[in-house]
């Protein structure tokens, strides 16, 4: 088999919908349609495609300035791009012209390759306790486990080899992934949890005692609020005493470490390899970016943005945007690097 570049939704891995028509696409983007130059339409289109592989029947987007050249030469039915790019289009493609071109691409998108729905089929490998609540719709792969008194809400899918403990709750429409193990939670609606996710596993609590550590009895749950979703491999810990919160609509990338009593606000984003210590609480709409560490028992204000690669040690105001470690403002950081440099340059002359 050789190397080569497939098309953008491969039927053979994602589901397909469709085809539509121009203006139900302008409906789900909220786009107003530029019809073709040439007067050429499109009665079907059938998928989405980049610039450079896009096909008449096909639709394309262009949220950068540097991918101009692309849009010249694009063969895509229809471009999904903002007013500034709108007189930019090739004779034959029609545009949807937003102001959020791609938002409007994640909607488009997933008209056509909608989400999988649960089949409702119950695998004859897969485990359920007697005293299980299981919903209606729900598809339960091979091997799966569903502990005594958990609970599942319809529509919702879980995967090979996932284990949902004892008396854990799952809301309606989520998605467990393959190897998943939950326990202690409580799971809102549309929650998809990837590959490999733990939850509700032991915070890390000890004493230390006359002959060494003694564990500190975990005795909270972890609450994940609607619409969260969590990457592959990553760890969320149950409370020592209250509840580890994640905020609604948060999104938590592949092996990411939240401690126990941790608390996040809605709409963060903590993208992969970033660790969150045990009771630290981020406001709404926080991001840290990749590999930044949060020490314990601080406070991340709304909207806050934590640079990669971030050591946190004390609390960071609302809206600041911090990076280095220790943390510092951008501003300071970089005024700081470019003062080792002028440094650097006068003790090596």
């Amino acid at each position: 088999m050789t190397a080569s570049e497939t098309r953008p939704g491969d039927s053979r891995f994602f589901q397909r919908s469709g085809p539509f028509g121009l203006e139900q696409l302008a409906k789900a983007s909220d786009s107003d349609v530029v019809a073709a130059a040439s007067g050429k339409s499109v009665a079907a289109f059938r998928g989405v495609a980049p610039l450079h592989v896009a096909g008449p029947d096909e639709v394309s987007f262009l949220d950068n300035r540097r991918y101009l050249p692309l849009l010249a030469e694009t063969k895509a039915g229809a471009v999904i791009l903002s007013p500034a790019f709108s007189d930019k289009l090739p004779p034959d493609t029609a545009g949807l012209v937003c102001k959020a071109p791609y938002l409007a691409w994640a909607r488009v998108a997933t008209l056509f390759h909608p989400d999988p729905k649960s089949t409702g089929v119950r695998h004859p490998t897969a485990w359920i306790a007697d005293d299980a609540d299981i919903g209606e719709n729900v598809e339960i792969g091979p091997f799966a486990v569903i502990g005594s008194g958990a609970r599942i809400g319809r529509d919702t899918i879980v995967a090979s080899h996932a284990s949902i403990g004892q008396s854990v709750e799952i809301g309606s429409r989520c998605r467990i992934g393959a190897h998943a193990a939950i326990s202690h939670a409580r799971i809102g609606n549309r929650v998809t949890l990837y590959p490999g996710v733990r939850i509700g596993q032991d915070g890390f609590g000890f004493a230390v005692g006359p002959e060494g550590f003694e564990t500190v009895p975990q005795l909270g749950l972890v609450v994940l609020e609607d619409g969260v979703e969590v990457g592959a491999n990553s760890t969320i810990d149950r409370g020592s005493m209250r509840d580890t919160l994640i905020g609604a609509g948060t999104r938590i990338d592949n092996l990411v470490q939240i401690g126990h009593n941790a608390r996040l606000g809605r709409c963060c984003i903590v993208v992969s390899q970033a660790g969150i210590s045990g009771s630290t609480e981020l406001g709404d709409f926080v991001t840290i970016a990749a590999q930044a560490g949060l020490i314990g028992h601080i406070k991340i204000g709304s909207k806050a943005r934590i640079g990669a690669q971030c050591g946190v040690m004390s609390d960071v105001d609302a809206g600041a945007d911090v990076i280095g470690s220790p943390a510092m403002p951008f501003r300071e950081f970089f005024r700081n690097v470019a003062t080792l440099r002028k440094l650097s340059r006068k003790s090596s002359d």
